[in-house]
């Protein structure tokens, strides 16, 4: 997107509130589920998402002086109720939780941009163009999810050294020092599904693509798909956990699993995590 088209449609660029039918007609919403009862931890989403995006390992030392790269992190916490000594484990284990930027319909981070790095794309995407940014972090200090990230260094020069270069995905730019960072839902993928998909004269279908994250987990705990599309996994997962992408509060059955983080802020987000079930009585 040039600059000029930005400062032109400046306005439909721009966070705002998601309404009904909003994508009804669009060819694409692209959207996410995770399952957090089938989620055990285990890290491969997070390790698939450092080799597809090329994130730098910073190391223990930066990254207690919280300058980690990682795009998705796996929050590790408690049940509610279950108290835990410092020497011991609960019976029924922790809870795990993958947070990457939620693609929020009304992302507070791309209001507080001087530059418009940060805009609503086409389809639905919180998108970051790299060449614009000029590292005011204002986008990172807006996020209550906490998922920006920003190169204090140029580890371009020191993350992979000969011959570790070669493992560097072609399909993604290795970012440069100075520049803010986060999930793009694998954009280079979509794009080039969405490319094929034109070239033929069609969209693209369920399943055709999906996320390094998603591809990775060994329990397919994370669903990933357009939610424009009625028929795909994605979208029916979101009916039946009666969530719509455009209401504030979700006044469902309480015995439906699915939930999306941080409602209460009008963020709108576009991944619906479904609770982990635990039978509390065993």
């Amino acid at each position: 997107m040039s600059l000029n088209n930005l400062i032109k449609n400046w306005t439909s660029f721009r966070s705002r509130r998601p309404y009904l039918d909003q994508y009804k007609n669009a060819d694409y919403k692209w959207a996410m589920v995770i399952d957090l009862d089938a989620c055990t931890g285990c890290n491969a989403c997070t390790t698939a998402c450092y080799a597809e995006n090329n994130l730098p390992v910073v190391g223990k030392e930066r990254y207690e002086k919280g300058h980690a790269m990682h795009w998705l992190r796996i929050e590790r916490y408690w049940g509610e109720g279950e108290s835990v000594p410092v020497d011991m484990v609960p019976d029924r284990g922790a809870q795990f939780l993958p947070m990457m930027c939620q693609q929020c319909e009304a992302a507070p981070c791309e209001v507080v941009c001087p530059v418009g790095a940060t805009h609503h794309s086409a389809d639905g995407l919180n998108t970051q163009v790299y060449n614009r940014c000029v590292g005011s972090r204002y986008c990172s200090a807006n996020c209550p999810y906490k998922v920006r990230y920003f190169n204090w260094w140029q580890y371009a020069d020191t993350a992979w050294p000969n011959p570790l270069e070669l493992q560097l995905n072609p399909d993604v730019s290795v970012r440069s020092k100075g520049v803010m960072e986060k999930c793009t839902f694998c954009v280079q993928r979509l794009r080039e599904s969405m490319d094929h998909a034109k070239t033929d004269g069609r969209l693209v279908r369920d399943g055709e693509v999906t996320t390094a994250c998603a591809q990775a987990c060994p329990t397919s705990a994370i669903t990933f798909g357009n939610l424009a599309n009625p028929q795909s996994q994605v979208a029916k997962k979101w009916k039946n956990q009666q969530i719509a992408l455009e209401k504030d509060e979700q006044k469902k059955d309480e015995n439906l699993r699915g939930y999306r983080i941080f409602e209460e802020f009008r963020t709108y987000p576009s991944v619906v995590y479904l609770e982990r079930v635990r039978d509390l009585e065993a």
